[in-house]
């Protein structure tokens, strides 16, 4: 097997090859959210640029945000699970839903937002359900509060082989999901002409010098974020020894004075 140095779930190449060529984007959005692709009459990119300003900020996140038919939308990919990912959802879209009307304009104008997570890891129990879609629903009659809250979240661990799946949905998953030339030449033999296109356009992106520049940039963000990290904890570790030891030292220094003190007696 040939492992792929670069797949669709690297985040540098997935906004890279997307903000490229939006009409891929556009028809992958188009089978994550069910709409009919000649149904989207507005499709635009908010941020486009990857600005390599945005590497040296914690946690920089290369998403690509959207207005799709008055929607705001926001694809996300995380590739491994570091916790707590649906309250961070939850606030990448509070976020978006937050700045969709500008000051003094009445909420009634607040977009419809969605938030499209594609997971590398298993985020809920049910180990065949990959798709799974909330909304704000009263709890007893699941009558929806607003139609303005979506998110998704699609787990790659759990799609189904490539031999049973029938959809261009799950077709775009599987590309996403590949880690080998040997899966990608598997969803080549298909023959569905728009994945051929996708995969012509990840080859000529994964290879192309603007992209490994931005990688090698982004590969030593994460590198320099993740020895941070390490030296905080490092730091905190060494100053809570230095405490125990404090104690320790402090306790020796009482039975010290008390045996002193008892052999007086």
């Amino acid at each position: 097997m040939t492992r792929l140095k670069y797949t669709l779930k690297t985040d540098t190449l997935f906004k890279m090859l997307f903000t490229k060529y939006q009409d891929l984007l556009k028809r992958l959005v188009a089978e994550l959210l069910s709409i009919k692709y000649d149904n989207i009459e507005q499709f635009n990119i908010i941020n486009p640029e990857i600005s390599p300003e945005e590497f040296g900020k914690k946690f920089c996140r290369l998403d690509i945000n959207m207005m799709v038919n008055g929607q705001k939308v926001d694809l996300e990919i995380q590739v491994s699970d570091e916790g707590n990912y649906p309250d961070r959802s939850l606030f990448y879209w509070a976020r978006e839903f937050s700045t969709g009307i500008n000051e003094g304009e009445d909420y009634a104008l607040l977009p419809r937002t969605i938030v499209i997570s594609i997971l590398g890891f298993n985020q809920f129990p049910d180990p065949k359900k990959f798709h799974s879609e909330f909304q704000c629903l009263e709890v007893t009659t699941h009558e929806p509060l607003t139609d303005k809250q979506v998110l998704h979240f699609y787990e790659l661990k759990k799609l189904p082989p490539l031999e049973s799946t029938d959809s261009g949905r799950d077709l775009w998953l599987k590309l996403f999901n590949a880690e080998t030339e040997e899966e990608l030449a598997e969803i080549e033999k298909m023959e569905v002409p728009i994945m051929s296109e996708a995969l012509l356009a990840y080859r000529h992106v994964a290879a192309s010098d603007e992209f490994i520049r931005i990688e090698k940039m982004r590969s030593k963000a994460r590198h320099d974020e993740a020895q941070a990290i390490r030296n905080a904890e490092k730091r905190g570790e060494e100053r809570a020894n230095a405490k125990l030891q404090g104690v320790i030292d402090e306790q020796a220094a009482r039975i010290a004075e008390l045996e002193t003190q008892l052999g007086k007696k």
